[in-house]
């Protein structure tokens, strides 16, 4: 049995590696940062041209009609780059909620503009700290109002995908009765926003009762990126540590230095075989889905918390300061880690996959 990627698996990280090594460089987060800009255009249109953004977009709407795995492999890479570009909410969240939920005119007029990255949406479903799935709004005859809050990329998507109830909702945001207020994000290049709507008007999406199969799907997504983000973390931590030389010797020739970097790449592991699992699992065992979903974000969210914050010990002093890389990941780790629930939700639903465990009380899932 080979639990490796395939040939043509391997060749997508390379090709997607490649172009994100060229194309966002750590003095160009800088840049983006300095600027005030929310997102990474120009990389966003390469990767729409290369068919990155439509990997896992039936190819009937203009995808290339990959696997689960597939999408996987390029979060994994982008989580790596700490890429400043709404594919987590625009493809992992906003297309996939589409193609799950959608008619088939939604999906005909959306998922081609999504797969070339033409339009950007975002996934609008909590209301301030509390549940991941909040209840607050109202949709009446095909008006929504309330409020949506933090949705990501929100300031440069034209359209939403909004969670009310037990269903979603197609809604542009160009119009008036929706109104777009940017809070503080602490990933700087994850931009956050509230959303107030007034009588916007909104399109119901038929698709009932995908909400935890979606949120299941974007968890795996969720744990191949923070797999990547710790591998870059893992790899700039060891490189440090073997340039860096204290009292006549590298610093990574010190036991207690090893150890860290150890703990770190074991943790790793565990969460990249979790996350393949986890990735089958979403293309070809619904049964299968919620559990390793569960066991792929909870163990994703230790190692990247765990990377990131060895990185910046191994670093010392400079590792804080602006001028170093870590602290790139660092708040990518702590957005990542409350963007689709935090621990709770996905400890909860990890015990209620287990089998006998039916008759458990679901917890209410907390956004944070």
């Amino acid at each position: 049995m080979d639990f490796d990627l395939s040939d043509e698996q391997k060749m997508l990280a390379d090709q997607a590696r490649g172009l994100l090594a060229e194309r966002t460089p750590y003095d160009r987060l800088r840049k983006l940062i300095d600027s005030g800009a929310e997102w990474d255009e120009q990389l966003w249109r390469e990767l729409g041209e290369m068919g990155f953004l439509g990997a896992n977009i039936p190819q009937e709407f203009g995808g290339l009609g990959m696997a689960e795995l597939d999408l996987g492999v390029i979060a994994q890479e982008l989580g790596r780059a700490n890429a400043a570009v709404p594919f987590f909410s625009s493809i992992v969240l906003a297309a996939d909620a589409i193609r799950l939920a959608g008619s088939a005119a939604q999906k005909a007029e959306w998922l081609p503009r999504l797969a070339s990255g033409e339009v950007i949406a975002c996934f609008a479903s909590a209301e301030g700290p509390g549940p991941l799935l909040g209840q607050g709004t109202q949709l009446t005859d095909g008006k929504l109002s309330g409020a949506k809050h933090p949705v990501a990329d929100a300031g440069i998507a034209a359209l939403a995908v909004v969670q009310v109830g037990d269903g979603l909702a197609l809604v542009k945001l160009d119009q008036p009765g929706v109104t777009r207020t940017r809070l503080d994000s602490f990933d700087q290049l994850r931009a956050h926003y509230r959303i107030d709507f007034a009588d916007a008007l909104a399109e119901p999406m038929p698709g009932a009762g995908v909400l935890a199969t979606l949120l299941d799907r974007a968890a795996v997504q969720a744990a191949f990126e923070a797999v990547g983000g710790s591998e870059a973390c893992l790899a700039m931590g060891r490189d440090y540590t073997m340039g860096r030389t204290m009292f006549g010797r590298p610093l990574a020739g010190y036991q207690a230095i090893k150890h860290k970097l150890a703990d770190v790449a074991v943790a790793i592991e565990l969460a990249k075989s979790n996350a393949y699992f986890a990735g089958w699992a979403a293309e070809c065992s619904a049964d299968d889905l919620p559990g390793a979903a569960a066991s792929a974000r909870l163990t994703a969210i230790k190692a990247f918390e765990m990377a990131a914050r060895e990185n910046l010990q191994v670093h010392g002093g400079i590792g804080y300061t602006f001028e170093a890389n870590c602290h790139f990941y660092y708040r990518r780790e702590r957005m990542l880690a409350v963007i689709v629930g935090g621990r709770g939700y996905w400890a909860d639903r990890l015990l209620n996959a287990q089998p006998g465990a039916q008759g458990q009380t679901h917890s209410t899932g907390k956004a944070a």
